[in-house]
């Protein structure tokens, strides 16, 4: 199956899923990342905000600041990502198809975090095999991020409907150390 085909039956698939269900099965996800030594051993995480019934972050990056974690989230300029380091989530307004992103126009609300090369990096996605392969929405965004930054832990956060026994890949593409499901950890 191609690359659009999957992307297709994983939206469906995500839309089709409750409000409840979503936020039950994220919640089991975080739930074993945080028992994981990767997260327990981490001083920052960087971590996507969530959309359209993707994986929920906001409670994960609320138990990050609790367990006393600097968190960073995404902001695309063009074809590049980088990371900002957040204390709140009024720090954040509407960028690229709505997604929450860092307000970076505003002196002294947030600092470039993409000099921690030893942070966990938690890792979005559309669809992903049992051998990490992962196809995202397109850009290559976190592709090419990790490409840059070889030192972050990664792992991907995934619902088991975002699983199938294979999925298509380039030779460009770098697969997460961890892909991590609401029923498992696949490393």
């Amino acid at each position: 199956m191609d690359k659009k085909s999957l992307r297709k039956i994983v939206f469906s698939r995500r839309r089709e899923a409750s409000d409840l269900e979503i936020r039950e099965k994220s919640r089991a996800i975080f739930e074993q990342i945080t028992q994981n030594d990767s997260y327990r051993n981490a001083s920052s995480v960087f971590c996507y905000m969530d959309h359209k019934h993707e994986v929920m972050t906001r409670e994960f990056i609320e138990q990050c600041w609790n367990d006393g974690k600097k968190v960073a989230v995404p902001k695309v300029n063009g074809d590049i990502m980088n990371f900002y380091y957040i204390e709140y989530f009024g720090q954040l307004e509407p960028g690229i198809m709505g997604i929450l992103e860092p307000i970076t126009h505003c002196p002294g609300i947030v600092r470039n975090a993409d000099h921690d090369e030893h942070a966990l990096f938690i890792i979005p996605g559309v669809a992903f095999d049992e051998k990490r392969h992962r196809i995202g929405y397109g850009g290559g965004y976190y592709d090419k991020y990790q490409a840059e930054h070889t030192q972050h832990t990664t792992m991907a956060v995934a619902f088991e409907f975002q699983i199938f026994d294979a999925v298509p890949f380039d030779a460009h593409d770098i697969c997460p150390q961890y892909l991590v499901t609401e029923k498992r950890v696949i490393h």
